[in-house]
């Protein structure tokens, strides 16, 4: 699409224990040890302004709570006593992954404050710090610059949320974060999830990065010509990018028209005039089921706005799944209701009949080109809900903000896009330097790049498993067997095919297991095809010792008994004991 313009900002967990405290690196299971309760409220940054996204959060009034966990969670975490010097292994892979971009590594790094007052930090705000600039990343497509490098702290992971308490669990908040923010380089969908992907496998071929569901993800800054750049947040899926990456490029073609379409009848103008009105006894008597009719039953009220010349705007696609008045919708729920009612839907299905707007068109003077916007709830959140509605239909250009990635490909409003505003220096951690050690140890991960891997991967596996391995999760433990002799081929299939078919037989296979068994393999006490077995056993209950005797090689002297017993007949011991026995050992090649 012309004028596309794509950056990204790709989050990172690391295995290296917290950032700032010596709790280890483990998430919790089962109930909390104790729970706390917190209240959040807004303060100016150093610049003396007030970001306007944790503005937009205080709003909501709602009261925090925080489940703690002992093992994985200590007195930092919970804001109670200062943080401790950084993780000095943090650092440093944070600073080899800097160096392996090509990045100006900053003179002295500065830990700043970062204002978030949604609950996800119980200081109320998130500790971060710039570690380079002005790096690099060659792609397919030529050259993406990359911004900025950040290390900074995971926020706390979200147990539960409702409209008046968000309650958050504490193993997560402090984790280790490397933020790599591209430029606009970005030359399209495709492209997007390449460079996400090729940012990715640098730090976990580094070897400190987390791997699994959630550890890392990816923010789009995406704008088209005439467009805003808006941010994406919690794109984790790579499949997924080009997916959000284009309907937010239609979704943005789409506002733009319909601006237009709005400014040529003067909308704008005669919307800034119109006020919410109580429709409430009309509603009652147009309401005959559903979640209205009981709202409504319960005492609560249905205000509506007008919107002059949005007769047919309010249904138009935006999306997947998506209309202009979802847009709207989402604004509202930032006020606390659950969504909008309006005139372009299906009145039915919210059990009104469809006679109800006719009355309430000669009731509120609406023209036939006019739409409407109604919302049930109490009279105080109504009027907020409708107020936000109000807001975002005036703005007159797409309008800057931050969207959560939908499972459909499509997105929704979270809030503005934050701005400096909301930082201010941290005062309570010692000066950070990088030692000559920590240069040392850094240029090391910085020379362990995607291309020297995959070079090295390609002279011992074939294509198709040095492809696999690349990405594998396993990498650093097929790194490891390498050292300690295992054979290549064997060591990867294990790691990627052999494992693949037991995680779909319901087999909780594990690394541990996986290593023992190419081990024992090596040492000539499983055959090729017992690693299976012997894996399996063990993942199922079974000990070592016990999954060795069950499925352990037979050979030497036990294998020509064996033999001299079944008259030489070699097939029949292997229909027998099958992936005991190796066919090299019986000379059948």
């Amino acid at each position: 699409m012309e004028g596309l313009r794509i950056g990204i900002e790709v989050h990172q967990r690391l295995n290296t224990g917290k950032l700032f405290c010596s709790c280890p690196h483990a998430y919790a299971k089962g109930n909390p040890q104790r729970t706390m309760t917190r209240e959040f409220h807004l303060s100016l940054s150093e610049l003396g302004k007030i970001d306007i996204a944790a503005s937009r959060e205080a709003e909501k009034g709602k009261s925090v709570g925080y489940n703690y966990y002992d093992g994985s969670c200590c007195l930092v975490d919970a804001d109670e006593e200062p943080p401790h010097r950084i993780n000095r292994k943090a650092l440093t892979f944070a600073l080899g992954i800097a160096k392996q971009l090509k990045m100006k590594i900053v003179d002295q790094p500065i830990v700043m404050r970062k204002i978030v007052i949604d609950g996800s930090n119980t200081a109320g705000f998130q500790r971060t710090m710039l570690l380079g600039i002005g790096g690099s990343m060659e792609t397919s497509k030529g050259n993406v610059r990359i911004e900025t490098l950040c290390l900074e702290e995971e926020s706390a992971g979200i147990a539960n949320d409702t409209n008046e308490k968000r309650t958050y669990s504490l193993d997560r908040l402090g984790i280790p974060l490397i933020e790599i923010t591209t430029a606009p380089d970005i030359k399209d969908e495709s492209h997007c999830a390449e460079v996400a992907e090729k940012i990715g496998l640098a730090m976990r071929i580094a070897g400190v990065a987390e791997r699994g569901i959630g550890t890392v993800r990816q923010d789009l800054n995406v704008s088209i010509e005439g467009g805003s750049r808006v941010e994406i947040k919690g794109a984790q899926e790579l499949w997924m990018l080009p997916k959000w990456v284009e309907n937010e490029a239609k979704r943005q073609k789409s506002l733009i028209e319909i601006i237009k379409k709005l400014k040529a009848k003067k909308a704008y103008e005669q919307l800034k005039k119109q006020e919410p009105a109580d429709v409430t006894a009309i509603l009652k008597k147009y309401a005959s089921e559903g979640f209205v009719k009981s709202a409504l039953e319960r005492g609560e009220r249905a205000v509506a706005l007008v919107m002059p010349h949005h007769k047919g705007v309010l249904g138009m696609e935006t999306g997947p799944e998506r209309r202009y008045g979802s847009e709207l919708s989402d604004y509202a729920k930032q006020a606390g209701v659950k969504g909008i009612i309006h005139s372009d839907e299906d009145l039915a299905k919210y059990g009104i009949n469809v006679n109800f707007v006719n009355e309430l068109s000669n009731e509120l003077g609406m023209k036939p080109e006019d739409g409407l916007v109604i919302i049930v709830s109490n009279m105080e959140t109504a009027l907020k809900a409708l107020k936000h509605v109000k807001e975002r239909a005036l703005v007159e250009i797409i309008p800057k903000e931050t969207r959560q990635a939908l499972p459909s490909g499509a997105t929704s409003y979270m809030r503005p896009i934050a701005t400096s505003a909301r930082m201010y220096p941290e005062t309570d951690i010692p000066a950070i330097t990088f030692d000559k050690e920590m240069e040392k140890e850094a240029d090391a991960i910085a020379s362990k790049t995607y291309e020297k891997t995959l070079e090295w991967l390609n002279g011992i596996l074939n294509l198709d498993l040095a492809g696999k391995m690349i990405r594998s999760r396993h990498l650093q433990l097929f790194e490891s067997l390498m050292e300690q002799g295992v054979d290549a081929s064997v060591a990867a299939s294990t790691l990627e095919d052999t494992w693949t078919r037991l995680s779909r037989e319901k087999v909780d296979v594990t690394e541990e297991a996986a290593e023992d068994a190419l081990l024992l393999f090596r040492d000539k006490k499983l055959t090729k095809k017992g690693i299976y077995d012997y894996a399996r056993m063990v993942c199922s209950g079974k000990t070592g010792k016990e999954a060795l005797k069950a499925t352990g090689r037979i050979s030497g002297e036990e294998l020509d008994m064996l033999l001299k017993e079944n008259g030489g007949d070699a097939k029949k011991l292997i229909r027998e004991y099958g992936a005991r026995i190796s066919a090299e050992d019986l000379d059948l090649g």
